[in-house]
C-alpha cells in the first residue's frame, strides 16, 4: 500500500521537471501523495504551472506518488508529504491539524466489460450486486446479456473512491468475494479483461469499458457538471497546517487561475 510513482499523466510532469537540471538541486521539493483519482489531474496541472516559471511560479520541484487517499492523509499528517491528494471528504477520524483545500469535483462511474452492455442500474440493483445478494448476471437485470457469475472488482479500504462509492451509492459493505484493487487503473484493466466483471472508477478511467447509467442518468462529464448525475464527489489537496510558501502558491494557482480551470474543465468538474 505504500506509495507508487504516478504512471499516467504525471509521467509527463516528472519529465518536464527533469528539464531544469541546472537549478533543480537548489529548489525545495514538494512531495505529493495519495489519491489515484486526483493524481491524473495533478499530472495535467503541474506542467502548466511550471511553465509559468518566468512569472515566478517555477520555484520548487514536485515529486508525485500514489497509494490511495488514506495514504495521502497519513503521509501529510506524518510529514512524509507536503501535499496530500484525496478523493474523499474529511473524516472525524482523520488526524488533527490538517487543512483541506477543495480543488475540483469528479463523477464515479459503474463500468462493465464492453461485451456486457449493461444499460442502467438502479440503487437497489447496485446494492444487491456489490453486497453479494445478487451473484449472477441472469438475475442482475440492467440490460445484461450475460448468464454467468458476477465478478466484483472494488477498491481497497485506503481508497477515497471506495469511501465515496459507499456514501454516494449507499453500499457500506461490499461482498467479501470482491477482488480489491489499489487504483482506478487496475479496476479498469480488470473489467476490460473479464467479461463478467463490474466495478466503479473515476470518470477519467472509463475508456475501453461499458459505462452503465445510474438511476437512468449517463455517467458523463456533461451530466456531472450539470448536477444531473447523482454520484459526484470532491477532490482535495491537504496540507499539515496552513500551506507553506511554495505549496500555497501552487494551491492558489489551481483554485484561481483561468488556465487551471480550463484544465479541470477538460476532464473534471470545476468548482465554479
Amino acid at each position: 500500500m505504500r506509495r507508487n510513482h504516478l504512471t499516467i499523466a504525471a509521467a509527463s510532469c516528472v519529465a518536464a521537471m527533469a528539464l531544469t537540471p541546472a537549478i533543480a538541486s537548489a529548489k525545495p521539493t514538494i512531495t505529493i501523495s495519495g489519491s489515484t483519482s486526483v493524481a491524473p489531474l495533478t499530472g495535467k496541472l503541474l506542467p502548466k504551472y511550471l511553465a509559468k516559471g518566468q512569472a515566478g511560479y517555477n520555484k520548487a520541484k514536485f515529486v508525485i506518488y500514489q497509494g490511495g487517499s488514506d495514504i495521502g492523509v497519513a503521509d501529510v499528517a506524518a510529514g512524509r508529504s507536503v501535499l496530500g491528494e484525496s478523493s474523499r471528504d474529511p473524516k472525524a477520524t482523520d488526524p488533527g491539524g490538517l487543512v483541506w483545500n477543495k480543488i475540483a469535483r469528479d463523477a464515479i462511474c459503474l463500468i462493465t466489460n464492453s461485451d456486457n452492455p449493461v444499460s442502467n442500474l438502479t440503487a437497489a440493483q447496485v446494492t444487491a450486486i456489490f453486497t453479494g445478494s445478487t451473484t449472477n448476471w441472469s438475475s442482475a437485470l440492467g440490460g445484461s446479456t450475460k448468464t454467468g457469475p458476477i465478478s466484483l472488482v472494488v477498491r481497497t479500504a485506503a481508497s477515497g473512491t471506495q469511501d465515496a462509492f459507499a456514501k454516494l451509492f449507499g453500499v457500506s459493505t461490499v461482498a467479501s468475494s470482491a477482488a480489491q484493487k489499489a487504483s482506478n487503473g487496475l479496476i479498469q484493466q480488470s473489467v476490460k479483461s473479464d467479461p463478467n466483471a463490474i466495478g466503479y472508477v473515476s470518470e477519467a478511467f472509463t475508456s475501453g469499458t461499458n459505462v452503465a447509467k445510474y438511476k437512468g442518468v449517463s455517467c458523463t462529464l456533461i451530466n456531472a457538471k450539470s448536477n444531473a448525475y447523482p454520484a459526484v464527489r470532491n477532490f482535495w489537496y491537504i496540507t499539515k497546517g496552513a500551506p507553506t510558501t511554495e505549496s500555497a502558491r501552487f494551491i492558489d494557482w489551481v483554485k484561481t487561475s483561468p488556465a487551471a480551470k480550463t484544465i479541470i474543465a477538460s476532464g473534471w468538474v470545476p468548482l465554479s
